[in-house]
Protein backbone atom coordinates (compact mmCIF):
# COMPACT_ATOMS: atom_id res chain seq x y z
CA UNK A 1 0.00 0.00 0.00
CA UNK A 2 2.89 2.27 1.12
CA UNK A 3 4.42 1.49 -2.24
CA UNK A 4 1.62 2.12 -4.33
CA UNK A 5 0.76 5.98 -2.83
CA UNK A 6 4.72 6.92 -3.33
CA UNK A 7 4.37 5.16 -7.10
CA UNK A 8 1.41 7.52 -7.66
CA UNK A 9 2.54 10.44 -5.78
CA UNK A 10 6.00 10.44 -8.27
CA UNK A 11 3.69 10.24 -11.20
CA UNK A 12 1.40 13.10 -9.81
CA UNK A 13 4.59 15.53 -9.14
CA UNK A 14 6.38 14.31 -11.99
CA UNK A 15 6.77 16.87 -14.95
CA UNK A 16 4.75 15.56 -18.00
CA UNK A 17 6.81 15.04 -21.10
CA UNK A 18 3.45 13.92 -22.69
CA UNK A 19 3.66 17.09 -24.19
CA UNK A 20 7.31 18.22 -25.39
CA UNK A 21 7.23 17.14 -28.91
CA UNK A 22 4.48 19.42 -29.62
CA UNK A 23 5.46 22.07 -27.96
CA UNK A 24 9.50 22.10 -29.21
CA UNK A 25 7.91 21.38 -32.75
CA UNK A 26 4.55 21.62 -34.44
CA UNK A 27 3.57 24.19 -32.36
CA UNK A 28 6.80 26.60 -33.04
CA UNK A 29 6.67 25.60 -36.43
CA UNK A 30 2.79 26.76 -36.59
CA UNK A 31 3.58 29.75 -34.43
CA UNK A 32 6.53 31.08 -37.04
CA UNK A 33 3.71 30.84 -39.60
CA UNK A 34 1.86 33.79 -38.03
CA UNK A 35 1.37 36.85 -40.43
CA UNK A 36 3.51 39.50 -37.86
CA UNK A 37 1.84 42.44 -39.28
CA UNK A 38 -0.69 44.16 -38.03
CA UNK A 39 -3.70 44.30 -40.96
CA UNK A 40 -5.13 47.65 -40.82
CA UNK A 41 -7.77 46.72 -43.80
CA UNK A 42 -9.70 44.25 -42.18
CA UNK A 43 -13.23 45.09 -40.96
CA UNK A 44 -15.05 41.78 -39.61
CA UNK A 45 -18.27 41.70 -41.20
CA UNK A 46 -21.50 40.59 -38.70
CA UNK A 47 -20.95 36.92 -39.99
CA UNK A 48 -17.30 37.44 -38.55
CA UNK A 49 -18.28 38.63 -35.40
CA UNK A 50 -20.89 36.12 -34.83
CA UNK A 51 -17.93 33.46 -35.28
CA UNK A 52 -15.40 34.80 -32.99
CA UNK A 53 -14.98 32.55 -29.27
CA UNK A 54 -17.36 34.41 -27.03
CA UNK A 55 -16.25 32.78 -23.61
CA UNK A 56 -17.48 34.83 -21.30
CA UNK A 57 -21.31 33.77 -22.64
CA UNK A 58 -20.19 29.86 -22.76
CA UNK A 59 -21.49 27.30 -21.05
CA UNK A 60 -21.57 26.48 -17.34
CA UNK A 61 -18.93 23.60 -17.93
CA UNK A 62 -16.45 26.63 -18.27
CA UNK A 63 -17.07 27.82 -14.81
CA UNK A 64 -13.52 27.75 -13.11
CA UNK A 65 -14.23 26.96 -9.37
CA UNK A 66 -17.67 26.37 -7.47
CA UNK A 67 -20.63 26.77 -10.01
CA UNK A 68 -22.35 29.36 -7.53
CA UNK A 69 -24.08 32.89 -8.44
CA UNK A 70 -21.79 36.39 -7.67
CA UNK A 71 -23.26 38.68 -5.63
CA UNK A 72 -21.85 41.77 -7.75
CA UNK A 73 -19.32 41.83 -10.91
CA UNK A 74 -18.87 44.63 -13.54
CA UNK A 75 -16.32 47.59 -13.38
CA UNK A 76 -14.54 49.57 -11.54
CA UNK A 77 -13.31 53.14 -12.44
CA UNK A 78 -14.32 53.53 -16.02
CA UNK A 79 -14.31 57.45 -16.49
CA UNK A 80 -15.91 59.75 -19.31
CA UNK A 81 -17.45 63.67 -19.06
CA UNK A 82 -20.79 63.70 -17.95
CA UNK A 83 -23.28 66.17 -17.70
CA UNK A 84 -25.21 67.83 -14.43
CA UNK A 85 -27.89 70.10 -13.57
CA UNK A 86 -26.68 72.87 -11.20
CA UNK A 87 -29.92 74.10 -8.53
CA UNK A 88 -29.96 77.18 -10.37
CA UNK A 89 -30.71 75.74 -13.80
CA UNK A 90 -27.04 75.52 -15.10
CA UNK A 91 -25.38 72.54 -16.82
CA UNK A 92 -22.19 71.45 -16.06
CA UNK A 93 -19.92 68.47 -17.39
CA UNK A 94 -17.79 66.91 -14.97
CA UNK A 95 -15.22 63.82 -15.25
CA UNK A 96 -17.00 60.98 -13.56
CA UNK A 97 -15.65 57.86 -12.19
CA UNK A 98 -17.85 54.92 -12.99
CA UNK A 99 -18.32 51.68 -11.12
CA UNK A 100 -21.31 50.01 -13.01
CA UNK A 101 -22.22 45.66 -12.20
CA UNK A 102 -24.74 43.28 -11.97
CA UNK A 103 -25.46 40.09 -10.36
CA UNK A 104 -24.28 36.57 -12.04
CA UNK A 105 -26.62 33.88 -11.95
CA UNK A 106 -24.48 30.14 -10.97
CA UNK A 107 -24.48 28.66 -14.39
CA UNK A 108 -23.64 31.25 -16.07
CA UNK A 109 -19.66 31.73 -17.14
CA UNK A 110 -19.11 35.55 -16.94
CA UNK A 111 -20.77 39.28 -18.36
CA UNK A 112 -19.33 41.27 -21.51
CA UNK A 113 -18.70 43.72 -19.55
CA UNK A 114 -18.35 46.44 -22.86
CA UNK A 115 -21.96 46.16 -22.11
CA UNK A 116 -21.74 48.38 -19.00
CA UNK A 117 -19.82 50.89 -20.60
CA UNK A 118 -21.83 51.34 -23.86
CA UNK A 119 -24.61 51.98 -21.99
CA UNK A 120 -23.16 55.05 -20.33
CA UNK A 121 -22.38 56.25 -23.69
CA UNK A 122 -25.66 56.10 -25.19
CA UNK A 123 -26.69 59.03 -22.25
CA UNK A 124 -23.87 61.29 -22.19
CA UNK A 125 -25.64 63.95 -23.61
CA UNK A 126 -28.00 63.14 -20.86
CA UNK A 127 -28.20 64.31 -17.28
CA UNK A 128 -27.16 61.97 -15.39
CA UNK A 129 -29.83 62.62 -12.39
CA UNK A 130 -32.81 62.17 -14.91
CA UNK A 131 -31.48 59.21 -16.36
CA UNK A 132 -30.43 57.50 -13.38
CA UNK A 133 -32.69 54.41 -13.60
CA UNK A 134 -32.94 54.16 -17.70
CA UNK A 135 -29.64 53.53 -17.38
CA UNK A 136 -29.42 50.78 -15.09
CA UNK A 137 -32.43 49.10 -16.90
CA UNK A 138 -30.84 49.78 -20.07
CA UNK A 139 -27.12 47.37 -18.72
CA UNK A 140 -29.58 44.97 -16.77
CA UNK A 141 -31.86 44.27 -19.33
CA UNK A 142 -28.72 43.63 -21.77
CA UNK A 143 -26.52 41.33 -19.13
CA UNK A 144 -29.78 39.74 -18.48
CA UNK A 145 -29.10 39.90 -15.11
CA UNK A 146 -31.48 40.04 -11.87
CA UNK A 147 -30.30 43.22 -10.54
CA UNK A 148 -27.66 45.88 -11.32
CA UNK A 149 -25.96 48.46 -9.54
CA UNK A 150 -24.48 52.07 -10.20
CA UNK A 151 -21.90 54.64 -8.41
CA UNK A 152 -20.83 57.82 -10.24
CA UNK A 153 -18.01 59.58 -8.19
CA UNK A 154 -17.07 63.28 -9.15
CA UNK A 155 -15.63 66.08 -7.38
CA UNK A 156 -18.41 69.00 -8.02
CA UNK A 157 -17.49 72.91 -7.79
CA UNK A 158 -19.32 75.41 -5.98
CA UNK A 159 -18.48 79.13 -5.86
CA UNK A 160 -18.55 80.24 -2.08
CA UNK A 161 -17.83 83.86 -0.95
CA UNK A 162 -14.59 84.74 1.41
CA UNK A 163 -15.82 85.92 4.53
CA UNK A 164 -15.48 89.78 5.13
CA UNK A 165 -13.30 90.69 1.78
CA UNK A 166 -15.12 91.32 -1.74
CA UNK A 167 -13.69 87.71 -3.26
CA UNK A 168 -14.74 84.67 -4.35
CA UNK A 169 -13.43 80.78 -4.77
CA UNK A 170 -14.68 77.46 -5.91
CA UNK A 171 -14.77 74.99 -3.02
CA UNK A 172 -15.11 71.25 -4.83
CA UNK A 173 -17.16 68.44 -3.07
CA UNK A 174 -16.16 64.80 -3.21
CA UNK A 175 -19.86 63.17 -4.84
CA UNK A 176 -20.35 59.98 -5.31
CA UNK A 177 -24.45 59.35 -7.00
CA UNK A 178 -25.70 55.50 -6.57
CA UNK A 179 -28.59 53.81 -7.78
CA UNK A 180 -29.58 50.47 -7.50
CA UNK A 181 -32.64 47.95 -8.53
CA UNK A 182 -33.19 45.11 -6.60
CA UNK A 183 -34.54 41.29 -7.55
CA UNK A 184 -38.24 43.10 -6.71
CA UNK A 185 -37.46 45.52 -9.55
CA UNK A 186 -37.32 48.14 -7.07
CA UNK A 187 -35.26 51.29 -7.94
CA UNK A 188 -33.45 53.18 -4.83
CA UNK A 189 -31.43 56.33 -5.09
CA UNK A 190 -28.65 57.49 -2.92
CA UNK A 191 -26.52 60.28 -2.31
CA UNK A 192 -22.88 60.64 -0.44
CA UNK A 193 -21.42 64.01 -0.06
CA UNK A 194 -18.13 64.93 1.71
CA UNK A 195 -18.02 68.56 3.63
CA UNK A 196 -14.95 69.55 5.33
CA UNK A 197 -14.73 71.53 8.32
CA UNK A 198 -12.88 72.93 11.05
CA UNK A 199 -12.92 71.64 14.70
CA UNK A 200 -12.13 73.51 17.40
CA UNK A 201 -11.85 71.55 20.97
CA UNK A 202 -14.43 73.49 23.57
CA UNK A 203 -11.81 71.46 26.26
CA UNK A 204 -8.89 73.04 24.56
CA UNK A 205 -10.39 76.59 24.13
CA UNK A 206 -11.38 76.41 28.06
CA UNK A 207 -7.83 75.39 29.30
CA UNK A 208 -6.24 77.91 26.91
CA UNK A 209 -8.38 80.62 28.55
CA UNK A 210 -7.71 79.36 32.23
CA UNK A 211 -3.97 79.97 31.63
CA UNK A 212 -4.22 83.21 30.25
CA UNK A 213 -6.39 83.89 33.22
CA UNK A 214 -4.76 82.21 35.96
CA UNK A 215 -0.79 82.56 34.64
CA UNK A 216 -0.62 85.45 32.15
CA UNK A 217 0.35 82.47 30.08
CA UNK A 218 -0.11 82.40 25.85
CA UNK A 219 -1.88 79.57 24.77
CA UNK A 220 -3.66 78.76 21.51
CA UNK A 221 -6.39 76.23 21.73
CA UNK A 222 -6.14 73.09 18.80
CA UNK A 223 -8.04 73.06 15.87
CA UNK A 224 -7.81 70.57 12.81
CA UNK A 225 -9.79 70.10 9.59
CA UNK A 226 -12.51 67.57 9.82
CA UNK A 227 -14.70 65.79 7.44
CA UNK A 228 -18.29 64.71 7.23
CA UNK A 229 -19.44 62.13 5.05
CA UNK A 230 -23.19 62.36 4.71
CA UNK A 231 -25.16 59.41 3.40
CA UNK A 232 -28.81 59.95 2.31
CA UNK A 233 -31.34 57.84 0.52
CA UNK A 234 -34.14 59.81 -1.29
CA UNK A 235 -36.83 59.87 -3.93
CA UNK A 236 -37.31 63.67 -4.75
CA UNK A 237 -34.56 65.84 -5.97
CA UNK A 238 -31.88 66.75 -3.48
CA UNK A 239 -29.45 69.04 -5.38
CA UNK A 240 -25.64 68.89 -3.92
CA UNK A 241 -25.97 72.65 -3.31
CA UNK A 242 -28.81 71.82 -0.55
CA UNK A 243 -26.70 69.36 1.17
CA UNK A 244 -23.95 71.23 1.35
CA UNK A 245 -26.32 74.34 2.96
CA UNK A 246 -26.98 71.55 5.13
CA UNK A 247 -24.30 71.01 6.66
CA UNK A 248 -22.93 74.47 6.90
CA UNK A 249 -26.20 75.26 8.99
CA UNK A 250 -24.99 72.51 11.05
CA UNK A 251 -21.43 72.92 11.27
CA UNK A 252 -20.73 76.69 10.41
CA UNK A 253 -17.16 76.49 10.03
CA UNK A 254 -16.22 75.00 6.45
CA UNK A 255 -12.88 75.45 5.35
CA UNK A 256 -12.05 78.82 2.74
CA UNK A 257 -10.67 79.06 -0.44
CA UNK A 258 -9.59 83.00 -1.00
CA UNK A 259 -8.49 84.29 2.24
CA UNK A 260 -7.50 87.72 3.17
CA UNK A 261 -6.28 89.32 6.61
CA UNK A 262 -10.04 90.28 7.61
CA UNK A 263 -11.38 86.52 6.51
CA UNK A 264 -8.76 84.98 8.20
CA UNK A 265 -9.68 87.29 11.93
CA UNK A 266 -13.21 85.67 11.03
CA UNK A 267 -12.65 82.43 10.45
CA UNK A 268 -11.41 82.48 14.20
CA UNK A 269 -14.18 84.36 15.26
CA UNK A 270 -16.39 81.59 14.12
CA UNK A 271 -13.76 79.25 15.31
CA UNK A 272 -14.45 80.56 18.81
CA UNK A 273 -18.05 80.87 18.43
CA UNK A 274 -18.80 77.13 17.21
CA UNK A 275 -17.09 74.89 19.07
CA UNK A 276 -17.85 71.32 18.14
CA UNK A 277 -16.43 67.59 19.52
CA UNK A 278 -16.87 64.97 16.89
CA UNK A 279 -19.76 63.79 19.15
CA UNK A 280 -21.21 67.63 18.38
CA UNK A 281 -21.09 67.11 14.88
CA UNK A 282 -22.60 64.20 14.38
CA UNK A 283 -25.60 65.34 16.16
CA UNK A 284 -25.78 68.34 14.62
CA UNK A 285 -26.11 67.00 11.23
CA UNK A 286 -28.28 64.53 12.42
CA UNK A 287 -30.73 67.65 13.21
CA UNK A 288 -30.63 69.31 10.01
CA UNK A 289 -31.32 66.20 8.01
CA UNK A 290 -34.17 65.15 10.38
CA UNK A 291 -35.59 67.98 9.21
CA UNK A 292 -35.33 67.32 5.78
CA UNK A 293 -38.81 65.42 4.47
CA UNK A 294 -36.73 64.81 0.99
CA UNK A 295 -34.14 62.47 2.76
CA UNK A 296 -36.17 58.95 4.02
CA UNK A 297 -33.29 57.86 5.28
CA UNK A 298 -29.13 58.84 6.32
CA UNK A 299 -25.85 58.16 7.71
CA UNK A 300 -23.46 60.98 9.44
CA UNK A 301 -20.05 59.83 9.89
CA UNK A 302 -17.18 62.35 11.50
CA UNK A 303 -13.74 62.57 11.66
CA UNK A 304 -11.63 65.37 13.45
CA UNK A 305 -8.02 64.52 11.99
CA UNK A 306 -6.53 65.66 15.62
CA UNK A 307 -3.73 68.00 15.13
CA UNK A 308 -3.17 67.28 19.52
CA UNK A 309 -3.16 63.50 18.72
CA UNK A 310 -1.78 61.19 16.81
CA UNK A 311 -4.79 59.39 15.66
CA UNK A 312 -8.54 60.67 14.61
CA UNK A 313 -11.40 61.35 16.69
CA UNK A 314 -14.39 59.26 14.65
CA UNK A 315 -18.53 59.22 15.14
CA UNK A 316 -21.27 57.75 13.03
CA UNK A 317 -24.57 58.51 13.50
CA UNK A 318 -27.91 57.00 11.78
CA UNK A 319 -31.60 58.26 11.14
CA UNK A 320 -33.91 56.28 13.10
CA UNK A 321 -34.93 52.83 11.69
CA UNK A 322 -31.76 52.88 9.02
CA UNK A 323 -31.00 50.23 6.60
CA UNK A 324 -27.36 52.12 6.70
CA UNK A 325 -24.23 49.95 7.96
CA UNK A 326 -23.10 51.35 11.53
CA UNK A 327 -20.11 49.11 11.08
CA UNK A 328 -17.63 51.53 9.41
CA UNK A 329 -14.35 49.38 8.21
CA UNK A 330 -10.80 50.96 8.81
CA UNK A 331 -10.79 51.47 5.02
CA UNK A 332 -13.83 53.96 5.32
CA UNK A 333 -12.53 55.69 8.27
CA UNK A 334 -8.79 55.84 6.36
CA UNK A 335 -10.87 57.65 3.03
CA UNK A 336 -11.75 60.99 4.90
CA UNK A 337 -8.83 62.36 3.97
CA UNK A 338 -9.91 65.57 2.08
CA UNK A 339 -7.17 65.87 -0.90
CA UNK A 340 -6.41 68.91 -3.09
Amino acid sequence: MEEFIKEDFDNITKPSTKYNNIITSDSTEKRDSFNRKYDRDYNPSKDDIESFPDLQNGPSSLIQGSPVAIHQVGIHNFRLPLKYKTRDGDSITLETKVTGSVSLAAHKKGINMSRIMRSFYEFKQDYVFDNLHQILLKYKDNLDSFDAKIGLNFSYPILKPSLRSNNSGYQYYKVTLEGDIDKLGKFNKYLHFDFVYSSACPCSFELSEHARENRNQAAVPHSQRSVARISIKFEDIVWIEDLQEICQRALNTETQVVVKREDEMAFAELNGSYLKFVEDATRLLYEQLQEDKRVLDFRVICSHQESLHSHDAISVITAPNSKFCTNISHELWSSLIHIS
